[in-house]
């Protein structure tokens, strides 16, 4: 026994001192594989007679199927004195068909092992639902008599309006959406893409007869797509499609209204006293999605201040604590995007905040980033970009993207490649090229009383030239 204790003891003392050395190795991953390409899957189109494109495209293993109805009509389509008239439609499209009641559509929709979804954005809206695979034709029936026959129920219009009116006054009490607003107004004068608040005002004295006449001129074949993904019968979903849909109106063909945003140098200080935080926007127009810069650009964002490892977040977030969660990002819309830096930083640093994220934008103009730095960031694009394609409704988002930009299948089949063709040098050209502080918006929304010092350099009119 004393023998079987002395063994113990000295193995045991082994352990103690072994293992940590042995555990202090620090053993690297393995490299990943080579990045691969994108695959678009077997997809089937046709157009009926009344100008509707439909795309059509088996996907997964899972048996449910997506259907997602999209209209080139949106808040683009708005008068000056109608902001939000759109959206107040598509709350009124969820309110019924002539033939269905609200309920009986949530009914109904619920039965097939899903829900209808409306959406209005800048330039498109939609109605969607995603079901078992079983009641895909019964979900293209049901989402035709949305569209085609809604009801707009002038009782439920009054609610509608209230409800809206709560969420202007929510909207308006939060900086950020202040900020936002006032950078739209600057970037976008005179075009509906700056309209982004309506007044109270507006907002009830639309009429039933407002919404009608929105829809009427807005909505019809030409303007829209039918997207299916999922498992489903091709032939059956086709037959659906044409019976639901064919005998819809044409109505006109989308409406074009390019906007010419604002390249000058411009600043606005929305006054918040008390404010424990100031709200930073800070942007320009940029390259869409048409032009062959687009997708290096992308990249570029990704480094600068576009995701959680990129410099201007580990600047101000990891190193200096000046904010939580800044960031960066491309917002598009058609023939047109903006790049903005956006951050909620503490009072006391406004000024210092401004420095960094200007100074990490002036480092990358000068000094092109590392090989690894870049091959990280684009590592994760890709990775991301696989990810967003991998359900039913993200590939129907991208053959969305496709086709409000006009883009041919190939820019997501060499999406990948094209993004890990990007070279250091590439990078800090199109951050002078296009991240130009001369040339920038800058909105703060804060407290006036602690932060005009701090920010003075910033808020200086641009220096024309002679």
């Amino acid at each position: 026994m004393i023998m079987k204790t002395i063994r113990f003891a000295v193995l045991a003392i082994l352990v103690i001192t072994v293992a940590p050395a042995l555990f202090a190795q620090k053993e690297l991953p393995p490299e990943g594989s080579a990045p691969r390409d994108f695959t678009i899957p077997v997809k089937q189109t046709f157009t009926l007679p009344n100008g509707i494109a439909v795309t059509m495209v088996p996907y997964g293993s899972l048996p449910k199927v997506s259907v997602n109805v999209v209209v080139r009509a949106g808040n683009l389509n708005e008068l000056a004195n109608e902001v939000w008239l759109a959206d107040i439609m598509g709350d009124l499209l969820k309110e019924g068909t002539t033939s269905r009641t609200a309920e009986q559509v949530a009914q109904e929709a619920a039965g097939m092992g899903g829900s209808v979804n409306v959406g209005v954005g800048p330039d498109q809206a939609s109605i969607s639902g995603d079901v078992l695979s079983e009641f895909g034709p019964n979900l293209i029936a049901l989402l035709a008599d949305i569209i085609r026959n809604p009801l707009f129920p002038e009782s439920e219009l009054a609610r509608i309006k209230n409800d809206r009116a709560r969420q202007l006054t929510v909207a308006q009490s939060q900086p950020r959406q202040l900020t936002a607003e006032q950078f739209y107004k600057i970037l976008y004068p005179d075009h509906a893409y700056g309209r982004y608040f309506p007044t109270t005002d507006m907002i009830q004295g639309y009429s039933i007869q407002h919404v009608k006449d929105f829809y009427r001129k807005n909505f019809g074949g030409l303007r829209t797509s039918i997207y299916v993904a999922g498992v489903f019968d091709a032939k059956v979903m086709e037959n659906a499609i044409r019976a639901g849909f064919e005998g819809w109106q044409k109505g006109s063909e989308p409406f074009i209204s390019v906007p010419k945003p604002s390249m000058k140098k411009a600043f606005h200080l929305i006054n918040r006293p008390g404010a424990p935080q100031s709200t930073i926007y800070l942007g320009l127009p940029v390259v869409n999605p048409i032009e062959s810069d687009y997708v290096p650009f992308v990249v570029t964002n990704a480094l600068l201040g576009g995701s959680f490892g990129s410099r201007i977040t580990s600047n101000i977030r990891e190193q200096k604590g000046y904010t939580y969660s800044p960031f960066s990002m491309i917002s598009t819309r058609y023939r047109d995007a903006y790049w903005a830096e956006v951050a909620d930083v503490t009072t006391n640093v406004t000024g210092p905040s401004l420095k960094e994220i200007f100074g990490e934008i002036t480092r990358l103009q000068n000094e092109p980033p590392s090989d690894a730095e870049l091959k990280g960031i684009k590592n994760y694009l890709a990775g991301t970009f696989v990810l967003q394609n991998s359900s039913r409704g993200g590939i129907i988002g991208q053959f969305s993207f496709l086709k409000l930009h006009g883009l041919k299948d190939d820019y997501l089949t060499n999406y990948v490649k094209r993004v890990h063709s990007v070279t250091p040098q590439q990078v800090s050209e199109l951050t002078k090229k296009y991240i130009r502080p001369e040339n920038m918006t800058l909105v703060i929304t804060g407290d006036k009383s602690k932060i005009e010092q701090q920010i003075e350099e910033y808020s200086k009119p641009a220096v024309e030239p002679k």
